[in-house]
């Protein structure tokens, strides 16, 4: 019998994770899996649980919620050959979305997904490590990770309770603005140097992030690249014109704003070109603070679909 490892985010969606989770259960069980509920308080907890059932001998692992549950299953079955199955049930489902999964809240779908994964094999997509250069010490991610302007927002955003969804993000740019000045960035790619006073630098493997932001159009979860998008100085005026524009892809056209296309990135603080940018965030996660080197591993995520 199949073994599954599902993980439930309960409050993704609005809340909305608790009835996705309940479904995702019952048609797996329904369907004659054996299913096994890794879920927990935390996602520290649940990360756990989930490496100790992938030891145990689980088939593939599913996670229900949002971007943040899909980086936890990202960093358990990354560089295996252990297959993530996805339900969409968060507000921003980017991943979701690079990946071609059905619509958040359609479990059923969701599920018919996975079982197709399951029979015809999953679908090979590249994941990125990230870590401090010069160590061991990595995680992974799927989609992009941040360390500008944005990266601060999240980083508030994290801090509110209301309100829930997408809008929080408004209300921690509004928040954030008042004390928002530009950064200083080195970012060493294969075959160039980027050395400047930034406002964002986003490391992406896929086109979205931050619940629909449309931060790298051009990016692809499978080419084995990475597309990297620098923005140079922005004024406050500048970042309110220039973030609408983001969520079509429109900021590409900024003079200020370049994208190179690289498979390794190194990422350092030039406190003579501005301040320290803040911590990175990946896939809606906290990092940690640069410097980082980003590595993308081509085919090294399994997915069902």
């Amino acid at each position: 019998m199949t073994r599954l490892g599902v993980v439930v985010n309960p409050t993704a969606g609005k809340g909305r994770g608790t009835a996705a989770g309940w479904r995702t259960h019952e048609l797996l069980r329904g369907r004659g899996y054996e299913v096994q509920d890794l879920s927990a308080t935390s996602l520290a907890l649940a990360t756990d649980r989930a490496r100790a059932a992938v030891l145990d001998g689980l088939d593939a692992l599913v996670v229900v919620g949002g971007d943040g549950m899909v980086h936890l299953g990202v960093n358990v079955v990354a560089g295996s050959h252990l297959p993530l199955g996805i339900v969409a049930a968060g507000t921003g489902n980017d991943i979701a979305r690079t990946l071609g999964l059905p619509k958040p809240g359609d479990v059923d779908a969701s599920v018919a997904a996975i079982e197709h994964g399951l029979r015809e094999g999953p679908r090979h997509v590249d994941a990125v490590r990230v870590g401090p250069p010069g160590t061991a010490a990595h995680e992974w991610y799927l989609g992009v990770l941040s360390c500008g302007f944005d990266a601060a927002i999240n980083a508030r955003a994290n801090e509110m309770t209301w309100p829930k969804g997408s809008g929080r993000y408004v209300r921690a740019l509004v928040a954030e603005l008042p004390s928002f000045a530009p950064y200083g960035y080195r970012v060493t790619m294969d075959d160039h140097v980027w050395e400047s006073t930034g406002s964002l630098v986003a490391v992406a493997n896929a086109q979205w992030f931050g619940g629909g932001l449309h931060i790298a159009p051009d990016a692809v979860v499978d080419d084995g690249l990475l597309d990297v998008i620098v923005a140079g100085p922005f004024s406050k005026t500048g970042v309110v014109k220039i973030f609408p524009g983001i969520y079509r892809g429109k900021h590409l056209a900024h003079p200020s704003v370049d994208v190179f296309r690289s498979r390794s990135v190194l990422i350092e603080p030039m406190s003579d070109l501005g301040r320290p940018p803040p911590a990175a965030f990946a896939d809606g996660e906290r990092v940690g603070p640069i410097p980082l080197r980003v590595t993308v591993e081509a085919g090294a995520l399994s997915v069902l679909r």
